[in-house]
């Protein structure tokens, strides 16, 4: 990534709190998803396949998006990109109280997608915003910093959420004794248990999106001689990128049918009910979280690229038994799983776009867009899972998506396009 400064000498203090609060939220609302799908499933009577629309509704958005953002923040700022960001995400959360209303699952699938597209700008804003708003540096420091507060996300969403949505609801014993059309009108106003939630959630960042607008943010500026690729293909010259789109679609879909099935995977493999799966996917957050400040440091003394493929293979064997065992052990291993997944996104990110020079903004944009990888792999998870009548089996598509990840972290990554003369990109996530 190209080095960048910031033209304004005020203080950078309350501009980085803010900063920091988008990471939250992202993480917040990516980790709610997990909560809405056992809920509409159960609200909507969706097969495991229907119900990871909701996966699919998310990170088609960012494929989509992940080009127009950045011709936001380059043409018009990223004060004018986070604030459109902010706004679409809040659109979204507001439009869960009609899609609610008319208990449509197809109004909840645009609601979730709109809130995407304000993610997806968030998230092209903030990790370079976050890097360059302070001293060059302390870069390091201030990213893994804002990026923590996602993983406290990534605890607090699931056990909150669960509280909020999936104690709502009626019994299995209760849904039984009613009659066909009094179980479905009873089902359908579950639905509306999400009306609360996100309305405040709306509420938050309409919020934050007013402080922004009203806050003097610093601008960044491009270091000198920074000349831009004019050319998207151009940058697939670089084999590395190449192999680091293809290996960020795997994982990202790994990790969304990880997190984003896990409720449903919990509820079969160990026997507990919701609201205990709930609290068990909040330690997988934290395993997340303790995970990434644990081989942040071990990369002082293993390269990241070995690191990351040793954890890619661990995972392969503890998806095999996540497949073939049964009771808490199945929790203990999915908790095993996402320590292992902490560092995957930013390490296939940073050594994908190493030494791309111009072509550094493409290269970026194109690894954003592989994030749809989270919205077609779930899908193959269900299928496996309703085919086979088994969830536990709809491992086998983890396990192949972090065998792509081991091949690129023990050889995918090397750069093999570069000239002698060109320098390595300081790229800090």
């Amino acid at each position: 990534m190209v080095k960048k400064t910031l033209t304004s000498n005020g203080s950078k203090v309350f501009p980085f709190i803010l900063i920091t609060s988008l990471f939250f939220l992202w993480g917040f609302a990516h980790n709610l998803d997990p909560i809405l799908i056992p809920h509409l499933k159960k609200s909507f009577t969706l097969t495991t396949v229907q119900a990871t629309l909701v996966d699919s509704a998310v990170f088609i958005a960012y494929f989509m998006m992940a080009l127009p953002a950045g011709f936001i923040m380059k043409k018009y700022g990223y004060k004018t990109g986070i604030i459109t960001g902010l706004l679409l995400f809040a659109s979204g959360c507001f439009l869960f109280i009609p899609a609610a209303n008319t208990q449509q699952y197809a109004f909840f699938l645009v609601a979730l997608f709109i809130i995407a597209c304000g993610l997806t700008i968030l998230e092209t804003a903030a990790n370079p915003y976050a890097t360059a708003l302070g001293d060059p540096a302390t870069s390091t420091q201030r990213l893994n910093f804002a990026q923590a507060f996602n993983g406290l996300a990534t605890f607090l969403a699931p056990v909150i959420g669960a509280r909020m949505i999936l104690t709502k609801g009626y019994s299995a014993a209760q849904l039984s004794s009613m009659t066909e059309s009094a179980r479905k009108f009873a089902l359908a106003a579950e639905a509306s248990s999400v009306k609360t939630p996100y309305f405040i959630l709306g509420c938050v960042l309409v919020a934050i999106a007013a402080l922004f607008a009203f806050t003097r943010l610093p601008k960044i500026q491009h270091a000198d001689g920074h000349v831009a690729s004019k050319n998207i293909l151009h940058a697939f010259k670089h084999r590395h990128l190449a192999w680091g789109v293809a290996a960020q679609f795997f994982y990202v879909g790994a990790q969304v049918c990880v997190f984003s099935l896990f409720i449903l995977y919990a509820t079969k493999s160990a026997a507990i009910g919701e609201v205990k799966a709930a609290d068990y996917l909040g330690i997988c957050g934290l395993a997340f979280l303790i995970g990434r400040f644990i081989s942040t440091f071990l990369m002082r003394y293993v390269s990241s690229g070995t690191l990351l493929a040793i954890y890619a293979v661990i995972n392969i064997l503890l998806c095999v038994v996540a497949i073939t065992a049964h009771g808490i052990i199945t929790i203990y291993t999915v908790v095993g799983i996402c320590f292992f997944m902490s560092i995957m996104f930013p390490t296939i990110f940073a050594l994908g776009i190493k030494n791309l020079k111009g072509d550094t903004e493409y290269g970026s944009s194109l690894i954003i867009m592989s994030i749809v990888g989270g919205a077609i792999l779930p899908r193959a998870f269900g299928y496996i899972s309703d085919v086979t009548g088994n969830i536990q089996h709809g491992y086998i598509v983890p396990a192949a998506c972090f065998a792509v990840v081991a091949y690129f972290g023990f050889k995918g990554h090397k750069v093999r396009s570069v000239t002698a003369e060109d320098l390595p990109v300081s790229t800090i996530y």
